[in-house]
């Protein structure tokens, strides 16, 4: 990730994350002192340790950024009588495009994460709960026992399109839309995107 200067709009939560992001790129996860990060940001530890007790509280604000960044695009291209299916499609891009500028740090993480088994158990449930958000967001249920299947099905989908897309360099990320086209097709029953779809036409048979 290319070196940058913070502005002075960033608010401090912001260039820590952000320094974090950068330092990771080049440093790895592991080995990255809550010091070095600070320095990195431009600020002083006291300043960092008010906002974030730990680089997993740093991780974690970074993995909200980006979820925070896809729901808004849900909210903005959102589109009546859309397939679920094609819904969590786009929002699952919506979120590569997102990690996009963070990619080589996300690749210095993964390859770390054998080795780091701390940061990867500390770091699941947010994934889950932005599985969740996904869902909801596309009209699919994620509450109860279904939905919890449904978010662990979503999870292993993403982080198995994930390790195709630290590697897909195409400009269109061909690879990475083919491969995540064919495993929601392939899961969509287990999904319950067949079912909200057919739950979408029988409210608007009804209302006819």
């Amino acid at each position: 990730m290319p070196r940058k200067k913070a502005t002075p709009s960033e608010s401090p939560r912001d260039r820590i994350i952000d320094a974090a992001l950068r330092l990771a790129a080049t440093r790895g996860w592991r080995r990255l002192s809550l010091n070095e990060i600070a320095g990195e940001a431009g600020l002083g530890v006291v300043e960092v340790y008010r906002l974030f007790r730990s680089k997993t509280a740093i991780l974690a604000a970074f993995h909200r950024r980006i979820d925070e960044a896809v729901l808004a695009g849900a909210e903005a291209e959102s589109e009546v009588g859309e397939r679920p299916r094609d819904l969590v499609f786009d929002a699952l891009m919506r979120r590569f495009d997102a990690l996009a500028p963070y990619k080589d740090a996300i690749k210095a993480m993964a390859r770390e994460a054998p080795g780091d088994p701390l940061t990867v158990l500390c770091m699941a449930p947010g994934l889950l709960n932005a599985m969740a958000w996904t869902l909801e967001s596309c009209g699919v249920p994620a509450g109860g026992l279904t939905g919890r299947v449904r978010i662990k099905l979503l999870l292993a989908i993403y982080l198995s399109v994930l390790r195709v897309w630290l590697a897909d360099d195409s400009p269109d990320l061909s690879r990475t839309m083919s491969l995540l086209d064919q495993r929601l097709r392939l899961a969509e029953r287990w999904l319950g995107l067949a079912a909200a779809r057919s739950e979408d036409a029988a409210g608007a048979a009804s209302a006819g």
